[in-house]
């Protein structure tokens, strides 16, 4: 469908009121493909050209986003400028397509060439037409639901990637699937872990090198972490990096892990797994060669239960750097030594060039959960600066010459007690933050939320179930007045809040940043922002999700069109566990992707002509009828303006008793008697008009 047909489809709802869209049809947009080339050999050939050349030189291709943080970097900035801070309010929906899915829905879109690939709960696979939302294929793994027992946070997927001619997706059972690009049939899959312990996958691959690099989750059930990587032709796997060492009386697979041992105390971390799963964040520099991974929490959670002679517990709550080629460690910086609050270094690291003290240095940014925002040099690990994002009682601050926090001495919960800022839900969790190299600034998806600990003295080690160590109780008084969330624009080099877009609520969705002097996000509470990205003033708002939305939007371009579109549906582990603090966000959680464009048009007779032949024929004559005699008060559609009732729950309610009142009026109102000049057949056929609109 055109722009100026949706364009004429907007104009009948104001003037003839008689046309509308279902739920997944587009409202505007443009052809897939010539009707030369079948769509299925369009999309083989252009994606098929998505090799390691393209993904390295994702940046200058503005029209796509061929990877999940958009380019390696993972900075989540469009360079496209169609859309900008001085026309963003004419941004209207342009598609809206349903997944048929409830749950939680967290996926970045990838879109090339004029075709979206993008995940549901449950890992479910779409293709759609980017310019109308029009299904191309879908995916369903059918995951067992009871896989669902064994998953920390919710039945989600963060998304695909994308090679030479196939979409690659980590299924949440562990699966890892291979499938063609232009039809969706699956070409090849393997299990990926254990599926006899509570292993699950829901981030999104990446691809490095000819290799297809997947992480897993679990630690809180009891998991050894790890990250694996395949090769994309094959599914054979080509290496594989514990994140922690194992039995201590078995070889280690690493001299890393030799060195990680050392860090290691008492008899149980082995048994119950250790954790450090990697089961989000991943970023790679061409350049230096190196793919670098988050780390997360220790299994249990309780380091006076898993370390009890104490240590930093290595690789815990860090970032690694690793060779590409053989998964070895070359360096790694700990966030969170001896970690025992479930503060996770999973989180999106972003790689930029910044100018620190006049000179220019290459950099890897993370926002883990612990608060503190990381500056260290990429190439070393060193340590440049660190600062507290978000109110932080863990710590005092960071040392720069050990690189180690200094903590405060509040946090402690061996023997009581600990309430502590941030939580387990983090000052930042895997909500994607984005970097603009045009303000400088990185946009976090903030929150404050408290938390409270106390070791579970009675703790024993649960196969298959959560083995945090911790008393879990003291989160049912987590209330709506302890929490709340912000948009961040945080300055890396100065270390310091430039502006802060305030929420209300915690676990709003992810960020995009555009060349435009835009900050994109959507909410828990439903809404879609447009920020101007400098100094954060509100330009646009939309609102219909229906749902929160917790993903990260994605922009691209196609036959000249900027589009803005951001998967919605409200989950996640603070809307399956934090009670009535998540409740206040009122949303349901039926998936469903949304897409906007500004759309230009020009008003003209053959239009407004246009728009009038395509009502609904069987209301014509009742359209006609009320709007002549009615709209002036009740509204253009029969749709109110908040000062008189809406007419068209009158119509259904009053049923047969609406031709009396049309006809006779009603005394001492301002609602006068037609009689002179409707016949009752013509109020009748003047209700199913309306009724028709509240179907509608």
């Amino acid at each position: 469908m055109s722009p100026r047909l949706g364009a004429c489809l907007g104009l009948c709802l104001a003037i003839a009121a008689g046309c509308g869209s279902e739920e997944g049809e587009a409202v505007a947009g443009g052809a897939l493909a010539p009707e030369a080339v079948s769509p299925q050999e369009r999309i083989r050939a252009s994606t098929l050209g998505v090799d390691d050349a393209r993904l390295a030189a994702a940046g200058s291709d503005a029209a796509n986003w061929l990877t999940h943080g958009r380019t390696y970097a993972e900075d989540r900035y469009s360079p496209l400028d169609l859309v900008n801070a001085g026309n963003v309010a004419d941004l209207r929906l342009a598609w809206s397509f349903p997944t048929g899915l409830q749950r939680g829905h967290e996926a970045t879109s990838l879109v090339v060439d004029g075709v979206m690939y993008t995940t549901g709960s449950w890992s479910v696979v779409f293709a759609l037409d980017a310019t109308t939302g029009k299904l191309l294929w879908k995916w369903d793994p059918r995951v067992s639901h009871e896989v669902g027992r064994v998953v920390c946070c919710d039945v989600v997927n963060r998304g695909v990637a994308l090679y030479r001619g196939r979409v690659y997706v980590g299924v949440l059972d562990g699966r890892l699937a291979a499938l063609d690009a232009a039809t969706g049939e699956l070409d090849w899959e393997v299990v990926t872990v254990d599926q006899s312990l509570p292993y699950s996958i829901t981030g999104a691959p990446r691809v490095v090198k000819g290799r297809i690099v997947i992480g897993n989750g679990g630690a809180e059930l009891g998991v050894r972490g790890y990250v694996s990587a395949y090769d994309a032709d094959t599914g054979e796997l080509a290496w594989r990096t514990y994140t922690v060492p194992g039995n201590p009386s078995e070889p280690f697979e690493s001299p890393a892990l030799e060195v990680a041992a050392a860090t290691w105390t008492g008899e149980e971390w082995w048994k119950v797994g250790g954790g450090g799963t990697v089961w989000d964040s991943m970023s790679y520099d061409p350049e230096l060669d190196l793919l670098y991974v988050g780390t997360g929490n220790g299994s249990p959670w309780s380091k006076y239960i898993r370390s009890p002679g104490g240590g930093d517990n290595l690789y815990l709550s860090s970032i690694l750097a690793l060779d590409p080629d053989t998964g070895e460690l070359r360096w790694h910086y700990q966030t969170t030594p001896g970690d025992s609050w479930d503060f996770t270094s999973t989180q999106q690291m972003i790689l930029a060039d910044l100018r620190i003290g006049g000179e220019l240095r290459r950099v890897i940014m993370q926002a883990p959960k612990n608060g503190f925002f990381y500056v260290l040099d990429r190439e070393t690990g060193e340590l440049l600066s660190a600062e507290p994002y978000v109110e932080v009682t863990w710590a005092r601050g960071v040392d720069l010459e050990t690189g180690r926090p200094v903590l405060s001495g509040t946090a402690e919960y061996d023997e009581g007690i600990a309430v502590v800022k941030p939580t387990a839900y983090g000052g930042h969790n895997w909500h994607s933050m984005s970097y603009s190299p045009l303000t400088g600034l990185v946009y976090i998806p903030a929150q404050e939320i408290f938390g409270a600990y106390r070791m579970d003295a009675a703790y024993r080690y649960k196969p298959g179930e959560w083995n945090t160590g911790n008393d879990l109780r003291h989160y049912s008084i987590l209330t709506r007045e302890l929490v709340s969330g912000h948009l961040l624009a945080w300055d890396p080099v100065a270390q310091r809040e430039v502006w802060r877009h305030p929420h209300g609520l915690p676990w709003n969705g992810g960020t995009l940043a555009t060349a435009g002097n835009l900050v994109f996000q959507g909410t828990a509470d439903g809404r879609f922002l447009a920020l101007r990205a400098d100094d954060g003033m509100l330009l646009w708002q939309s609102h219909h999700a229906d749902t929160g939305i917790i993903a990260a939007p994605v922009t691209y371009r196609v036959d000249g069109v900027q589009y803005v579109s951001v998967v919605a549906g409200w989950g996640g582990v603070y809307a399956l566990s934090a009670g009535d603090a998540a409740a206040a966000a009122g949303v349901e959680s039926n998936g469903k992707v949304i897409t906007y464009s500004v759309q230009e048009f020009s008003i003209t007779p053959e239009i407004v002509e246009g728009a009038m032949a395509a009502r609904d024929p069987a209301t014509v004559a009742g359209n006609d009828a009320y709007h002549t005699y009615c709209f002036k008060c009740h509204g253009a559609g029969a749709i109110p303006g908040g000062v008189l009732p809406d007419v068209r729950e009158s119509a259904s309610r009053m049923g047969a008793g609406f031709v009396a009142v049309v006809r006779e009026g009603l005394p001492g109102t301002s609602m006068p008697g037609f009689a002179q000049w409707l016949e009752d057949d013509e109020i009748r056929e003047i209700a199913a008009y309306l009724k028709s609109r509240a179907e509608r």
